[in-house]
Formats: structure tokens, sequence, C-alpha cells
């Protein structure tokens, strides 16, 4: 049975401060919705620090939901487990760079460290299914939140973007896979705009949808 909730879902934001800031003002009269937040707040763009810096104060004043992207699984993977290659390689050094200081040391504050720890792998409604990249379209969401090896995959996944049919109950809404255009199919919505690919041909825009109307307010880019 459908239930009344509204939400706001916001996509890809990649350390583009300026862009977030932007949007968020446009959001703000939806401020009686739950907010989630698909994860890849960091990495690539010139800014990360300042965007988890407003990602907590708004979610001190909103009801949001903080979702972990496949970059805050390589932060935290090269934070914990000393591997940082895989990160640096994938925009990281971005990052390290917006927490340096004016001696050029980085530093990450302990609140930032525990927004990143805090973030979710997925976050179930009644209605809609929010994850960051996606899950596997032959299996039902509930087998798939129930197998802790597809778990893994849900910052990764991307088959379902090419499957003709999928077996989920409820809409997923997710991140990951940037396209010029918001996807919109069989119960999927796609949010990833591209937002810090501003020099990429159709993209840099940061995407949010409006929940259940499905309305999309996008703000373009205004970072470099």
């Amino acid at each position: 049975m459908s239930d009344k909730t509204k939400y706001v879902a916001v996509g890809d934001i990649h350390g583009c401060a300026r862009t977030l800031e932007a949007l968020l003002k446009h959001l703000e009269i939806y401020s009686d919705r739950i907010f989630v937040f698909v994860g890849d707040y960091i990495d690539r763009g010139p800014d990360s620090k300042s965007v988890v810096d407003q990602l907590i104060s708004y979610s001190e004043k909103y009801n949001c939901v903080m979702l972990q992207g496949n970059h805050e699984f390589m932060m935290l993977d090269a934070l914990f487990n000393n591997n940082y290659a895989g990160w640096e390689i994938n925009g990281g050094q971005a990052t390290i760079n917006s927490y340096r200081d004016e001696k050029g040391e980085a530093y990450i504050p302990e609140d930032h460290m525990d927004f990143f720890k805090n973030t979710k792998p997925f976050y179930d409604t009644t209605d809609y299914f929010f994850v960051h990249a996606g899950l596997n379209p032959d299996m039902t969401i509930s087998e798939s939140i129930a197998d802790p090896e597809q778990i893994e995959h849900f910052i990764w996944e991307r088959s379902h973007l090419h499957a003709l049919h999928n077996k989920w109950e409820k809409t997923v809404v997710f991140g990951h896979t940037p396209r010029p255009e918001p996807i919109t199919g069989s119960n999927m919505i796609g949010i990833d705009t591209g937002c810090v690919y501003s020099r990429r041909r159709g993209m840099g825009n940061l995407t949010a949808v409006l929940l259940p109307e499905v309305t999309f307010i996008q703000q373009e880019s205004l970072d470099t």
C-alpha cells in the first residue's frame, strides 16, 4: 500500500560546492520532505570539504538521508586500509587538496569522518528504493537486500541500465552513471547528470527529483 511521504532526491555532487549551495536554496521550499542524497559527494570537483560542510549543516535543519557512493567507499578504504592508489586515480587527490590547511597539510575533521562513516548503503521506503548505483535487475529488491554480496554491489551496479526488464517491486532511484538527461525507465529514475563534467557535451547539471511527482529540478554547474 502506498504512503503519502514526499521526498527530494539529489544526485552526485562530486565536490561542486557552489552548485550544491545554489540548488539547496531552490529546494528550501520543500522543507517538509525527506531529502535523500544518493552519494558521491566528494572527488573530482574543486571543494569536497565545503560540500560536506553544507550537507552536515543541512542535515541539522532538515530530515536528510545520506547514502554512500563508491567514492565515499574508496575514501574510507584508503584511510582505513591504506588503499590510496584506487582512490587517487578516481579523483581523490582533489578531495585531499580541499582538506589542506594553510601549511599544506591535509586533515579531515572528526565530524566529517563521522559523516562519511555513517553514510548508508540504501534507503528502503514503501514506494521507493534509494541507492547509489543500482541493483541486480534479475532479483527482487527484497532478495537483493537479504544478500550481503549484492549489497556490496549497490555502489557499483550498472547492469540494470541495459536490462529489458527487472523484477523490482518498486521504483529504484539512483545516481552513479552520468547522463545528459535524467533516466526514466521501468521502475527506475537516474539522477546523475554529470554536475562535475561541465565540459562534456550535454552534461554539467546537478539534478534533484521531487517524488512522487517525478519533477526534476536542475542547477547548472557553477564550479569549474
